[in-house]
């Protein structure tokens, strides 16, 4: 089981701040697990309707979609963030 945390506007639509998911053996890369986030429910489609702008952070450090989630024991999921 691997802890995920979803941040700002995506916690907001998915309806809850954190839950533990057991991801698929498939599901190897953050981008696979944002497409995959999106399949399990209204809440998670429309918060990740847009996948590309979707941030991921592997154990508390932001890879990029391409970047491998094995072995994390946490993972988090951010909407775009600005500057201020």
């Amino acid at each position: 089981m691997t802890k995920i945390v979803y941040f700002a506007w995506v916690r907001e639509r998915i309806g809850k701040g954190e839950e533990e998911l057991d991801i698929p053996a498939e599901v190897k890369t953050a981008g696979d697990l944002v497409t995959w986030l999106a399949t399990l429910g209204e809440g998670y489609e429309e918060a990740l309707r847009f996948p590309k702008a979707i941030r991921v952070a592997v154990n508390q450090e932001h890879v990029e979609h391409h970047e491998s989630i094995a072995g994390a024991r946490e993972i988090g999921i951010f909407p775009p963030m600005t500057g201020g």
